[in-house]
């Protein structure tokens, strides 16, 4: 590679060698054969690959030629600004030599960018002569490694250090042309004011943020592990270096302000380091920058692309000229945009846009609620075919009997033809009749709807399977796609340590903060909903909580109060845990305010818990006045509002002069959840799964107990109990079926037991939201959408009750007997759905059989009040049923009504001499049957009297 001399263009360069060329040929001196060169080689101690070293030779003689040709015509005017491309070259020289190992040029390329704040300063002409020593330096070392030579370092750096400490110590010559309004001057002396003006690139902005959000939490651990550990020369050092990379990525995406203010603070560091100063003041002045640096970026995280220009502070900050939390970026002189790296390969990330993501988790959520329709259709399909192979087997036995009459009476008429003689052939006599060609023929028939419904039973099996795996993938799928939407915690640490920092020197406090369990990753729709209630309640926690230094060392606690956050995933919930050692609540001064605004009578005595929730009466306060942080009494009944919005509730704990607890429940995500599904009347209704610790089977007899307690027990804890359907304020008595479930439900802290009519079991499904309408609605969480169609609400029993709306446990004489149950025993499906329907429509609850050892399995587990039985059944007929109902004296009383189409007088007969009630043949007027069943029911077990 030929060097690049000065002044000339890699074109003309080019041009030479062409020449030099086409004069040794017509010399007739032909060149050599190249010999290749090593696809590795050193200089020095730095060991390069060809392909390396040719770029980043080309690239620093390009960046060496730029400093030449910038800084010999700066020579000829000192004291003005540097040109963009002066800046652009020594910053990019210095990185990519960096890089490439050689420290000594990129040594001294960073003390030319150093220099270049001061450039209008630099007035005398051994000042600027020093400069260009540095220049032509810089070119002698790029083009010694050109030359694959070590480049020989000088005393040039050395010499541009101590030019920048000189230039800093002096104040500047002149003010600057463009005068920024009234600012107030630092204590330390009088500074020039300059200005400062963003330069953002719309494409660089995105990808300075994605790491910004990395970096300002790293930063801002390292100052506070440095500032409780001041010695720690491992944070330190680990704390300038994010500060470094921060800065030239503001910097590059043209966030001239923001690099700046970086700036700043990584230049107090290294005086505060030189000069052996770790004071406390020095890190209340980092945690203010650190505020400003945190609160600039979700600015422009919001939006905010340039921030405003005429602001300005000190160039050269000092302790005594503490900036404001809100002001903006330390000014400086206006730099140039730096040089623009290349984007990042598409191949390597992807960038996607929030709503695109949540519309992708929507839509796969609209494709579990398909599955689970038609995983119900399969189920009711493979019913079908159950049912159908029953009725096979009962066709294929009377086909069996038809058979065998026909050749019972063909072997009839065969021994009337044998008395008659042998004149005539049997065959003559049609012997083969049409019958016994037909029972063949239906034979046939069958085994061919035996085959049909073999092909679909494989087929539906095949399609189950196919359907699990498609259950597995979707899940999958959404597995995923939650995954790429959950961010963690540790994103609003920042954040809550400057709202922390702001209002504890808004009240003349002492407060530090301390985070437990960051790395807890939630939704971030989530963590997006919780922020401002989190802001909320820190600021609350220090207005309302902590004492002042002076009345916490009167009460023997230290100076400066603590507050906590602490995370914890508790099956699929968060717990978001705010706690301070502060005053605690003052419930008697809390209830008082709310008995003088006349939330609550005058009079009327209040548990702990139920003052406690004052706390979120609106328009209710316990401050003396009402400040920017508190007196209003709005904050607590929003935080309660917006986590209730998204499906989590709120618990408080106190203690008078030790502190108060805030616990957060919030679901981990807004999109799947695990619920149970309850019946309270006819309606359908969602519980989350993890509210519900325990689900209890009772017997009529225990469930009344319970009433009479108004409690249950369990695991020696105690739970109110409550009827469902009197929580959601529907009429009606409770129902006593045989068997009843109580599930034992916990929120936070709160307990009861639940009383539903009916438990349909556990399913995923997808939260919807449920609007405008509802949202504030108390209890009410959210809704889905089932596979069949209906709509359900999401249900939060607890948090009613906890609203006062439910109504006293039903007294045991109050609980409504379930509609009686009425077996219908019948190998027949059409007879069973036909008199099922008929039994329904009249309000009975309908069991089946399909034949008499189903019947006599059913009876094991609950006694209906009246039997309806078919006589011709499979493996038990209806007579042997009967004889063994009537043998039991569980089941003796039960009231049976034969319904057949063998309707002869024995089989009457019979059926009265083994206890049948009432005997109907085949069609039944149901007009009768109804008015039986109402006769038996009425009359109880064993009322019926038995009759033909």
């Amino acid at each position: 590679m030929r060097l690049l001399q000065e002044g000339k263009l890699a074109s003309e360069i080019i041009a030479d060698d062409l020449v030099e060329q086409a004069q040794a040929l017509r010399a007739g001196k032909v060149p050599q054969a190249a010999v290749p060169e090593p696809e590795e080689f050193a200089i020095g101690t730095v060991r390069l690959t060809k392909h390396f070293f040719e770029i980043y030779g080309g690239e620093a003689a390009a960046h060496a030629a730029t400093l030449q040709d910038e800084g010999r015509r700066w020579r000829a005017a000192a004291g003005a600004e540097v040109p963009h491309a002066f800046m652009r070259a020594a910053h990019t020289l210095a990185s990519s030599s960096r890089t490439a190992g050689f420290t000594a040029i990129a040594t001294l390329a960073e003390s030319v960018e150093q220099w270049m704040p001061f450039a209008r300063q630099t007035t005398q002409a051994a000042d600027a002569e020093l400069l260009w020593s540095a220049i032509e330096r810089l070119r002698a070392m790029v083009d010694a490694v050109l030359r694959r030579e070590p480049p020989a370092a000088g005393g040039e750096a050395d010499a541009m250090n101590a030019l920048i400490a000189r230039l800093k110590a002096t104040p500047p010559p002149v003010e600057i042309t463009k005068q920024v309004p009234a600012a107030p001057a630092p204590a330390g002396g009088g500074r020039e004011k300059r200005v400062l003006r963003d330069d953002v690139d719309e494409q660089l902005l995105p990808i300075f943020l994605e790491e910004a959000e990395a970096l300002v939490p790293l930063i801002g651990a390292d100052l506070r592990d440095w500032k409780a550990n001041p010695a720690d020369d491992k944070v330190s050092q680990s704390l300038q270096r994010s500060l470094h990379t921060f800065k030239g990525s503001a910097r590059m995406a043209g966030a001239i302000r923001l690099g700046e203010l970086t700036h700043l603070m990584e230049d107090r560091i290294e005086e505060a380091i030189g000069a052996g100063q770790l004071s406390a003041a020095l890190f209340d002045w980092l945690e203010n920058y650190m505020d400003r640096l945190s609160f600039d970026v979700e600015r422009m995280r919001a939006g905010v692309k340039q921030l405003p220009e005429a602001a300005a502070v000190s160039a050269k900050p000092t302790m005594a000229a503490m900036p404001a939390a809100s002001s903006a970026a330390a000014a400086v002189p206006p730099q140039p945009r730096a040089a623009e790296p290349p984007l990042p390969s598409a191949a390597a990330s992807l960038r996607i846009n929030a709503d695109t993501l949540d519309q992708l988790i929507n839509e796969a959520g609209e494709v579990a609620i398909a599955r689970s329709r038609i995983e119900g259709e399969l189920r009711v399909i493979k019913q079908s075919l159950a049912d159908l192979g029953d009725s096979i087997a009962r066709l294929r036995g009377q086909t069996r009997e038809v058979e065998v009459q026909a050749d019972s009476q063909m072997q009839s008429r065969q021994s009337v033809l044998e008395e008659r003689g042998r004149d005539y052939d049997p065959l003559e006599f049609d012997r083969y009749t049409r019958l016994q060609e037909l029972t063949r023929l239906m034979a046939e028939s069958l085994n061919d709807i035996v085959s049909i419904q073999q092909g679909l039973t494989r087929n539906v099996g095949e399609t189950d399977a196919a359907l699990l795996q498609q259950a597995r993938t979707s899940r999958s799928v959404q597995e995923d796609l939650m995954r790429m939407r959950a961010v963690p915690f540790s994103n609003l640490n920042e954040r809550l340590f400057r709202i922390v920092r702001q209002a504890a020197r808004d009240l003349d406090k002492k407060a530090e903060l301390a985070v437990t369990g960051a790395e807890v990753e939630l939704d971030r729709s989530v963590l997006e909903r919780i922020g401002a209630p989190l802001d909320h309640l820190l600021r609350n926690a220090l207005a309302h909580g902590l004492e002042s230094p002076a009345a916490r060392t009167a009460a023997g606690k230290p100076e400066s109060g603590r507050v906590s956050v602490t995370l914890r995933q508790e099956s699929n919930e968060i717990a978001l845990i705010v706690a301070d050692d502060g005053a605690g609540i003052d419930l008697d001064e809390l209830q008082s305010r709310a008995v003088a605004k006349g939330l609550v009578p005058a009079g009327r005595e209040l548990s702990e818990q139920e003052r406690i929730q004052l706390v979120f009466a609106s328009g209710l306060s316990t401050a003396e006045s009402i400040t920017q942080l508190a007196g209003r009494g709005v904050g607590m009944d929003v935080v309660r509002s917006e986590v209730s919005a998204i499906g989590g509730r709120v618990d408080i704990a106190t203690a008078r002069g030790q502190g108060t607890t805030f616990t957060l429940y919030l679901p981990l995500t807004l999109a799947v959840t695990q619920a149970v599904l309850v019946r309270a009347g006819q309606d359908v209704f969602a519980l989350p799964s993890a509210m519900v610790e325990q689900v209890l089977r009772l017997k009529a007899e225990a469930l009344a107990e319970l009433y009479a307690a108004g409690c249950a027990a369990f695991q020696d804890r105690t739970y109110p109990l409550h009827y469902f359907r009197n929580l959601l304020g529907l009429a009606g008595a409770a129902e006593a079926p045989p068997y009843s479930s109580v599930l034992l439900v916990r929120s936070g802290i709160q307990r009861i037991a639940l009383h539903v009519d009916e438990l349909l079991g556990n399913h995923e499904i997808v939260v919807k939201n449920i609007g405008p309408q509802l949202a504030r609605a108390p209890g009410v969480s959210g809704a889905t959408v089932l596979g069949d169609g209906r709509i359900v609400l999401i249900i939060n029993p607890v948090q009613l009750a906890q609203q006062g709306r439910a109504a006293p446990a039903p007294a045991p004489e109050v609980l409504k007997p379930a509609a009686p149950t009425i077996m219908v025993v019948d190998d027949s499906l059409t007879v069973r759905k036909v008199t099922s329907r008929l039994l329904e429509r009249e309000g009975y609850q309908v069991t089946t059989a399909k034949d008499g050892v189903d019947a006599l399995e059913h009876l094991k587990d609950a006694l209906p009040a009246v039997m309806l039985v078919d006589i011709e059944m499979p493996r038990m007929d209806g007579f042997d049923l009967t004889r063994n109902v009537r043998a039991d004296p569980r089941t003796r009383g039960i009231p049976i009504v034969i319904i057949s189409s063998r309707t002869a007088e024995k089989h009457r007969n019979q059926a009265a001499s083994l206890g049948v009630n009432r005997f109907l043949g085949k069609p039944y007027p149901e007009a009768e049957l109804l008015q039986y069943i109402a006769e038996y029911v009425a009359a109880g077990p064993g009322g019926g009297a038995t009759s033909r």
